[in-house]
């Protein structure tokens, strides 16, 4: 296990940007807490569940991409880290330029929670954008002289794991501050600027790095 894992301060800084993106109220947050906010705790933390699986998902989609494409070629492990970081850089500034979330979160008829799992699940996994994030974001913690598939697939599923504990937080703490969360909501620009502030950072320390040999 210890060989899939980056070096501990290459993964203490893996987790820590994990965490500044998953507590970054974005699309998914929003929809885990109308759910939780309209249908109560339970279906909450199913709608965490379907959106961990999707993403899940995508993490594994990204994970067997990597794989085949170094396996055609050790120098591509070197552009994907290199668009990889500009891909990045381009997320954090997008987040310090995204004005304020809406102040109310949109309405959702009741259903049954296999229901608000499934459709956290389809919604996650057909988002094309989270596949894209994972490839730019995982080789930037990978070693190129190790097995690709299993790092990636590890290091997709801790991020995944981050996301939903965040998310089960988001759920648990929605009945009793409610009002606060939805003034969070709306004046969240500075949880953006802080993970875009983090992403531009990893992406630039990224591309002015040395380039370990394949």
């Amino acid at each position: 296990m210890d060989t899939l894992l980056p070096p501990l301060p290459l993964l203490l800084a893996f987790l820590g940007a994990s965490l500044v993106l998953a507590v970054t109220p974005g699309p998914a947050v929003v929809y885990i807490l109308t759910r939780t906010l309209a249908q109560g705790r339970a279906s909450g933390l199913a709608s965490v569940a379907g959106v961990a699986l999707g993403n899940l998902g995508n993490a594994a989609g990204a994970a067997l991409g990597l794989a085949a494409l170094f396996a055609v070629s050790a120098a591509a492990f070197t552009v994907v880290k290199w668009l990889g970081a500009l891909y990045l850089i381009y997320l954090g500034v997008r987040l310090w330029r995204q004005g304020d979330a809406p102040a109310d979160a949109p309405q959702v008829r009741a259903q049954s929670h296999r229901r608000v799992f499934t459709d956290g699940f389809v919604v996650a996994l057909l988002n094309a954008k989270t596949a894209l994030f994972f490839a730019a974001f995982l080789p930037q913690f990978m070693n190129p002289q190790g097995a690709v598939l299993p790092q990636s697939l590890l290091l997709g599923a801790l991020f995944v794991a981050v996301a939903a504990a965040t998310d089960s937080l988001y759920v648990l703490g929605a009945s009793v501050l409610a009002p606060r969360l939805q003034r969070g909501l709306a004046q969240a620009r500075l949880g953006r600027r802080v993970a875009g502030t983090s992403f531009i950072a990893l992406g630039l320390l990224t591309a002015l790095s040395e380039r370990p040999q394949a």
